[in-house]
C-alpha cells in the first residue's frame, strides 16, 4: 500500500470566492495546513450534504448521546466503564479489574488491538470517519457552530465577510460551555458520575486538585477544537502512520478512480449513450454504470471524467486533495465522495469517479475477500477472546495470595512447637461486604491463629493483608526442615480457594 504526502503539493488550488479560498490565498502548499511562506493554513472546509454524509451525520448524533450515557449506566450495580487511576481499579463491562490482573488487562488491550487491526484491514479508516470522538464533535458539533456564527449555514467554506465582534464573543461563550460539559463527560470516565457530581454541587475550594484538573481538561479541549482542529488527526494521532502496516491493496478506502478520471479536463463532456458499448474507464467493482434504462454512457474528446472542478478538496477537513491518491491525512470522512457524486449528477455521469473502494479495484483486478490478513487476525483475535473469556471464568469473587512475614523465618515455641507468621492478601470482588474463613487443610497437626480477626472482613473491591500464624510440632517438618501445606479460604457463599504454601521449621 503506497502512501503519498499532502494533497494540493504540485497542483494549484482553483477556484476563488466559489472555493472557499480568498483572493490572495498561495497557490501552493507544502502540506495541506502548511502555507509555502511557512504559515498555517487555516481550513474551512464546505459542506456537500450528500447520501453519505447524512448516514455519518446520524451515526454521529447516536455517538454523541452513547459517550455521555456510558458513565451513568450500571451493570450489577457497577460501572460500565470507569478507568479510576487514582485507586487502580478499572471496570470494564461491570468487571472490576484489579493490579493483580495483569493477565487480564494484557489480554483485553491484546483483544481491542486487534481488532483495531483487523477492522483497518478489511474497511481502511472506518474509525476516523465515522465513530472517532474527535471526528464526531468536531464535524457534527463544532463545525456546525462556525458556520452558524460565521454566517455561513448550509454550506459552510470562507465567509463573505468579517462578521460583528458580537457574534466572536458569543461563538467563544457556547464553545467555552460545550466545552466544559464534554469535559466533565469526560473525567466522569476516570472518577464516577457520583464523585464528579459532589464535586459539581461544593465549593471549589473544598476539592481545588480536582478543579484544576477540570478546568484544565476543559482548556485542552478550547484549545483543540477552536484552535487545533485538524491537526489533531494530522499531527498528534498516530493512527494514520500505522495504516501502512494495517492496510494492503484489497482495503476498503476512500479513493479516486484515475483509470476513468483521467485526463482531466474543466467543463461538461458530450456524453455518448449506447445500449451495447460498455462505459469507458467504469468502476468494474460499482453498479453506477448505467442510466436511463440501462444505457451506458461515456465521455468522448479524450477527456476522463473528472471536470476539474476541485469540489473533492474544498469540503476536505483535512485541506488534501484525493486525486493524489491515498495519503496519510485522509479519515474517510465522505465529503469529497458526496461532492463528487453531485458534481457527476449535474453533467449526466454516473457517480462512483470517487467512492469507497480498493486499490486493487481501482487497478481492475479482482476482489479478494478471503486473504492472509482476514484469515491470520480473526484466528488470533478469537484465541486471545477466548483467554479472556476463560480467565474471566474461572476468576474468583476474591482475590488470595500468601506472603511469608518478615522476620525469622520460624519461631520454637514452649511445648516444641514450631510458629510460622504469614500475610493473606485478599481483595473482594464482589458488590457485598464478606467475612472471610481461613481454614488449614493439610498438614492435619497444625493451628491456625489469626492476628486480627476484624481484618477478614471486607467492603465490596478491599484489599487488605490478614495477618495469622501457624503453629505445629516439630515432627511435621522432620528431616529436610519443610513441608508442603494447603490453606483453605471461603466467604461463606459460593466463593471458594486452596492454596498451596511451605511450612518451615527444624531440621532433624
Amino acid at each position: 500500500m503506497q502512501f503519498e504526502r499532502g494533497g494540493n503539493v504540485l497542483h494549484s488550488v482553483a477556484g476563488g470566492p466559489a472555493s472557499g479560498a480568498g483572493a490572495d490565498e498561495p497557490v501552493t502548499h507544502v502540506l495541506s495546513t502548511l502555507e509555502s511562506d511557512g504559515s498555517r493554513r487555516w481550513l474551512r472546509p464546505r459542506l456537500s450534504k450528500g447520501g453519505w454524509w447524512h448516514k455519518r451525520r446520524i451515526v454521529a448524533y447516536l455517538l454523541m448521546v452513547v459517550f455521555v450515557a456510558i458513565p451513568h449506566l450500571r451493570i450489577g450495580g457497577k460501572p460500565f466503564i470507569l478507568l479510576d487511576v487514582v485507586a487502580r481499579q478499572f471496570t470494564v463491562l461491570g468487571r472490576t479489574f484489579y493490579p493483580t490482573d495483569s493477565i487480564l488487562l494484557a489480554l483485553l488491550l491484546l483483544s481491542v488491538f486487534i481488532s483495531i487491526v483487523l477492522l483497518t484491514a478489511i474497511a481502511g479508516r472506518a474509525w476516523c470517519g465515522w465513530a472517532c470522538p474527535q471526528t464526531v464533535y468536531m464535524e457534527f458539533m463544532f463545525r456546525p457552530l462556525d458556520r452558524f456564527f460565521d454566517g455561513t449555514v448550509g454550506k459552510g467554506g470562507r465567509p463573505a465577510r468579517d462578521r460583528h465582534w458580537g457574534w466572536q464573543v458569543a461563538k467563544f461563550g457556547t464553545y467555552l460551555l460545550l466545552c466544559m460539559f464534554l469535559a466533565h463527560t469526560f473525567l466522569a470516565y476516570f472518577v464516577g458520575t457520583e464523585k464528579l457530581a459532589d464535586w459539581i454541587r461544593s465549593s471549589p475550594i473544598q476539592h481545588p486538585a480536582a478543579f484544576l484538573v477540570m478546568a484544565a481538561t476543559t482548556g485542552l479541549m478550547m484549545f483543540d477544537f477552536l484552535f487545533f482542529r485538524e491537526q489533531m488527526c494530522l499531527i498528534a494521532c498516530p493512527y494514520g502512520r500505522f495504516q501502512s502496516v494495517m492496510l494492503d491493496e484489497q482495503s476498503l478506502i476512500v479513493a479516486y478512480d484515475h483509470i476513468r478520471g483521467e485526463p482531466r479536463k474543466k467543463g461538461k463532456r458530450k456524453a455518448v449513450v449506447h445500449s451495447e458499448m460498455p462505459l469507458v474507464g467504469a468502476p468494474a467493482d460499482t453498479d453506477t454504470v448505467a442510466v436511463d434504462g440501462g444505457d451506458a454512457v461515456h465521455s468522448t474528446g479524450g477527456a476522463g471524467d473528472c471536470v476539474d472542478c476541485n469540489q473533492c478538496v474544498v469540503v476536505c477537513p483535512t485541506g488534501i486533495d484525493i486525486r493524489d491518491g491515498l495519503q496519510m491525512e485522509c479519515i474517510n470522512c465522505t465529503q469529497c465522495i458526496d461532492a463528487c457524486d453531485s458534481v457527476m449528477d449535474k453533467v449526466k455521469l454516473p457517480r462512483g469517479l470517487i467512492r469507497y473502494s480498493s486499490q486493487d479495484a481501482i487497478d481492475r483486478k479482482p476482489r479478494k475477500m478471503v486473504r492472509a490478513r482476514t484469515i491470520v487476525y480473526p484466528l488470533i483475535l478469537s484465541v486471545v477472546l477466548g483467554g479472556f473469556a476463560f480467565a474471566i471464568g474461572t476468576k474468583s469473587g476474591f482475590d488470595a495470595r500468601i506472603l511469608r512475614g518478615k522476620g525469622n523465618p520460624f519461631t520454637i515455641q514452649r511445648g516444641g512447637l514450631v510458629s510460622n507468621s504469614f500475610h493473606l492478601r485478599l481483595v473482594n470482588r464482589t458488590n457485598e461486604p464478606k467475612t472471610y474463613r481461613l481454614q488449614v487443610v493439610t498438614p492435619e497437626q497444625t493451628t491456625l491463629e489469626v492476628i486480627d480477626d476484624e481484618t477478614t472482613t471486607l467492603n465490596p473491591g478491599d484489599s487488605k493483608l490478614v495477618p495469622f500464624s501457624i503453629r505445629f510440632p516439630t515432627r511435621v517438618t522432620f528431616g529436610d526442615g519443610n513441608e508442603a501445606a494447603e490453606l483453605k479460604i471461603d466467604d461463606g457463599g459460593e466463593n471458594e480457594r486452596t492454596l498451596d504454601f511451605r511450612l518451615l521449621g527444624p531440621r532433624t
